[in-house]
């Protein structure tokens, strides 16, 4: 059965472009003061004209060796920091130079600015972004974008980069054999290539602003011998639950992302949605643009030809419905566009249970004991093995709030789902 589709740090340190200041005033050591008054002239100096003695500075053309004696450990206190160089140990970045990176064969058809993510994991995501946006990024001479391709062999040229330092005691064993006990606990498929998790409702898959725990830093505890973190394919919304692929080498993390870019990955999700549709197969297709903050987006629908529209295509079917009041519905997104299905089924007028983005039917009310949560799994997932080429075949069970709602409502997870039967494009 074939379902619908929906990046080592090898980083090459350039050399670093950190330039040598001049010492600065406070640089400077502090002149030698004399602890004793000026030596009078039954001490060796010689009164002048006016009748005032020399300092025994004046004699300096006749020096008097005299014995080494110890300096008192106290005599010279340690030199305090400067201001600039106490604000560069407070910042601790790495300043680098230009540098010209080459494509390596296993990054080939990478975008760029994941392909700077791998290459420098110290960098801030919105850092790669602004250095695209202003051109400073040249693939083979010519300005980059954002999602431009990489070939093996290119050469991108990274401007001046300021590296966060990396700091070894951001991370504990115990941490580390938490996260990966936990991913052990959760982990649907694994050999030596893929990983794929049932990814719980709640757990972010990246890291944002206020996000600590996430998926993608966890996997920093599989980290292997050779350096390789394992890596994630696609994504998942933080309260979408089920199926979520991971690869553990760059290889199978490129080719697997060809396969989903290509669409012959199959994803098969599952929704409780408010109501009935009248057609119980059918095909949404429509146009998808982001509007709102990056903090609190949300996807509208769009005509073609407006700023940032996307297509978008998904298959659903009715598998069974509760009391006309709320239905099973079983989708196959074609394309992958971020919030695709939940979008989706409130354009045709049946949001997704608990959706706190999209839901918006009015003096609408949940049946008794069903939780108010969104109600969408990712279901099952087929995808090709990087290296054999078999299809790896993986089914999610229901999370604990969907598994209550079926229990409630009597839907049977064994019933034929008619949606194995919709077109893949």
């Amino acid at each position: 059965m074939r379902k619908s589709g929906s990046g080592q740090n090898g980083a090459r340190s350039g050399r670093s472009g950190a330039r040598q200041g001049f010492r600065s005033r406070e640089d400077k050591p502090a002149r030698k003061t004399s602890s004793t008054k000026t030596r009078s002239a039954k001490q060796g100096g010689v009164k002048s004209a006016a009748g005032k003695t020399r300092t025994a500075s004046a004699s300096r053309e006749k020096p008097v060796t005299r014995p080494q004696q110890a300096r008192p450990a106290t005599a010279e206190a340690p030199r305090q920091p400067t201001r600039a160089q106490a604000k560069a140990a407070a910042q601790e970045v790495l300043a680098t130079g230009v540098q010209t990176l080459v494509v390596e064969p296993d990054e080939a058809d990478m975008r760029v600015d994941r392909f700077l993510v791998a290459r420098f994991p110290q960098l801030a995501f919105t850092h790669i972004q602004r250095i695209v946006r202003k051109g400073e990024l040249r693939i083979d001479g010519k300005r980059a974008q954002p999602n431009d391709r990489l070939v093996a062999g290119q050469k991108v040229r990274v401007p001046p980069l300021k590296l966060d330092q990396p700091r070894p005691v951001s991370r504990s064993a115990a941490k580390d054999q938490d996260d990966r006990d936990f991913l052990k606990s959760i982990t649907l498929y694994e050999d030596k290539d893929v990983l794929i998790i049932n990814k719980p409702m709640g757990l972010a898959v990246q890291g944002g602003s206020g996000t600590k725990r996430h998926v993608d830093g966890m996997l920093d505890a599989l980290t292997g011998e050779d350096g390789q973190k394992p890596r994630l394919v696609h994504r998942l919304d933080k309260d979408t639950a089920g199926c979520l692929v991971i690869a553990k080498t760059r290889f199978a993390a490129s080719t697997m992302a060809k396969s989903f870019r290509s669409r012959t990955t199959r994803k098969i999700y599952w929704a409780l949605v408010a109501g009935v549709p009248r057609v119980k197969q059918g095909r949404v297709s429509t146009y998808l643009a982001k509007e709102g903050d990056e903090g609190d987006s949300r996807m509208r629908v769009a005509r073609h030809g407006d700023e940032g529209a996307s297509h978008a295509l998904t298959y659903y079917a009715v598998v069974d419905t509760a009391a006309q009041k709320l239905a099973w519905l079983s989708l196959k997104p074609v394309t992958g566009r971020t919030h695709q299905l939940r979008a989706h089924a409130a354009h045709i007028g049946h949001p997704i249970v608990g959706d706190p983005k999209y839901f918006d039917i009015e003096n609408w009310e949940l049946p008794g004991g069903i939780q108010n949560k969104l109600h969408l799994l990712a279901r099952r997932i087929i995808i090709a093995h990087p290296r054999t080429g078999k299809p790896i075949d993986v089914t999610a069970p229901l999370p604990p709030h969907m598994q209550q709602s079926f229990n409630l409502l009597g839907l049977d997870t064994s019933r034929y789902d008619p949606i194995v039967e919709a077109p893949e494009e």
